[in-house]
């Protein structure tokens, strides 16, 4: 009898403890769904680790249904599940953001390269455009020589017709006419350099 009331007892003792075990366990599986309705509520995470997140569940639900010498297991897996749930939802954010991230950088860099290309054919017109002007210059350059020789050649052919006084005017004209081949020849050099 006696063995009876120290049983008795010992079982009105542990009571209590027991009852504060599974109090605590029933406010950590209060917590750990919180954690996964905070994954479900977030928008940045919502549509994510659709898997993980279901393995979580299903081991809270193992947790609500454990028996109480399962209850200390079962809490232990339903923590490690939130808790690759909650990672997986972060990584696969990570992800997405990467991705949009990368789709911006790439969207960027496809705006740089046609804003080049936009400065390379204006700078490609603007050469252009230097150019034809330089090459009517030449030809005009070129047009003015050659009446100038036209114009050598009659007034030489006048000379030869002259007297010997008007020989003297005729090396003059000679002279200018080496001089004008000079200038010539150095204006031809110049617009050919760039």
């Amino acid at each position: 009898m006696e063995s009876k009331i120290r049983y008795a007892l010992v079982l009105s003792l542990l009571v209590p403890f027991a009852a504060v075990a599974q109090s605590a366990q029933e406010g950590e599986a209060d917590r750990l769904q919180a954690r996964l309705q905070a994954i479900d509520t977030n928008p940045d995470t919502a549509g994510t680790a659709a898997y993980e997140r279901l393995q979580a569940r299903q081991s809270l639900a193992a947790l609500t249904a454990a028996r109480s010498n399962q209850r200390a297991a079962a809490l232990q897996i339903a923590q490690w599940r939130v808790e690759t749930a909650e990672l997986a939802a972060r990584t696969e954010a990570t992800r997405r953001e990467l991705t949009q991230l990368e789709r911006e950088r790439s969207a960027l860099i496809v705006e740089a390269s046609r804003a080049d290309a936009v400065r390379a054919r204006q700078e490609a017109e603007r050469l252009r455009i230097q150019a034809q002007i330089q090459a009517e210059e030449a030809a005009r350059l070129r047009l003015a020589a050659e009446e100038e020789v036209t114009a050598r050649q009659q007034a030489e052919t006048v000379l030869q017709g002259v007297a010997s006084g008007e020989a003297a005017k005729l090396r003059a004209a000679r002279q200018r006419d080496a001089e004008l081949r000079r200038r010539e020849a150095e204006l031809l050099k110049s617009l050919e350099q760039p």
